[in-house]
């Protein structure tokens, strides 16, 4: 599908035509919803050929501003209109009060719940764990001794007294494991804090899952198998993973975890989510360290296990198609008043 110019003043030339807000949503999701006329154009670039991408490209996305400036621009033009005769109508003080607005959970506790809820119904338990956590279960028992170079890809506070604001839920698996012996199957959500600048995909406080195995003839097929089953729950099932080697002293062999672009489905060179590639980073995972497992009293002779940690921010930014996750934590009703 080409969008031309003559296309773009039409629907510009709509939207400035459109009588309230609702006539406005209907032009919104006819031109950029998700099945909207430029939707379509981007994602068929793909399907063009090479020499004439770049081209076809530029085009869709400038007509993609254009519109997205006519619809902010006349929402204002309407908010404008509505107030102004508002403040023209006379007050009844005789009339009823207009009630209570019920509130909803936050996208991000609700994204955290169904995540619970799908690993709920394939037997996994939820496990806790303070945010407050001594070096032993932040890195030594998760075979990062004192002086390892993987410390510093942590970026860690420490606070006065030695001890660390959680880096990562992984801390959890070690005080469950000290308690509990296979057979192990659990998640642990909850916030974790790294000193990292912010910018659109990193905080330096954020929400994170993570999951562990442990049993007797745990493979790398059973955690492939999960994250598919995880990310799917959430994204969709048309939802794809690929696997990349990567490091972390936990797990061996480490994986990075890469989940198919549901945005543009793969398909468009000038994706905002996926930067083109079809792909977006969600997660690391690989099988338990043997180590790791002699710390907490499992013999990694008998038994195995996968682990995988990914950022609830993050998965949800990919899912509503937010291009900053930062606007998740900002007190902003109006943006979150649209989940």
């Amino acid at each position: 599908m080409k969008i031309t110019d003559k296309d773009v003043k039409a629907a510009i030339q709509s939207i400035g035509q459109a009588a309230d807000i609702t006539v406005l949503e209907e032009l919104r999701l006819k031109y950029l919803g998700r099945k909207g006329e430029i939707t379509q154009a981007l994602r068929a670039i793909g399907t063009l050929p090479v020499s004439r991408r770049a081209k076809a490209g530029a085009a869709a996305n400038r007509a993609r501003a254009q519109i997205e400036t006519a619809l902010a621009q006349r929402v204002r033009q309407l908010k404008k209109q509505q107030t102004e005769t508002e403040a023209r109508r006379p007050l009844d003080l005789t009339a009823p009060g207009g009630g209570r607005t019920l509130g909803h959970l936050h996208p991000l506790k609700e994204l955290q719940k169904q995540l619970i809820q799908a690993f709920w119904q394939i037997g996994f338990q939820v496990a806790d764990g303070p945010e407050i956590e001594s070096d032993w279960y932040n890195f030594e028992a998760l075979n990062i001794p004192p002086g390892h170079p993987s410390r510093d890809m942590q970026d860690t506070f420490y606070l006065e007294n030695g001890a660390i604001p959680r880096t990562h839920t992984s801390s959890v698996q070690i005080r469950y494991m000290e308690i509990h012996k296979p057979p192990i199957r659990i998640i642990s959500t909850g916030n974790v804090y790294r000193n990292e600048d912010e910018d659109a995909s990193h905080l330096w406080a954020f929400q994170q899952i993570e999951g562990l195995v442990v049993d007797k003839g745990v493979s790398l097929a059973d955690l492939k198998g999960t994250l598919l089953y995880m990310f799917r729950s959430v994204l969709g099932e048309q939802t794809k993973i690929k696997l990349l080697p990567s490091f972390f002293p936990y797990v061996e062999p480490a994986l990075e975890v890469h989940v198919s672009c549901v945005v543009c489905g793969s398909r468009d060179p000038s994706c905002r989510t996926c930067g083109g590639t079809g792909w977006v980073e969600m997660a690391g995972a690989g099988l338990v360290h043997p180590q790791v497992l002699r710390n907490v009293g499992i013999d990694p002779a008998v038994y195995s296990g996968f682990a995988f940690g990914a950022g609830i921010d993050r998965i949800a930014a990919v899912r509503y198609q937010v291009p900053d996750i930062r606007y998740f934590w900002r007190p902003d009703l109006r943006f979150l008043e649209q989940f």
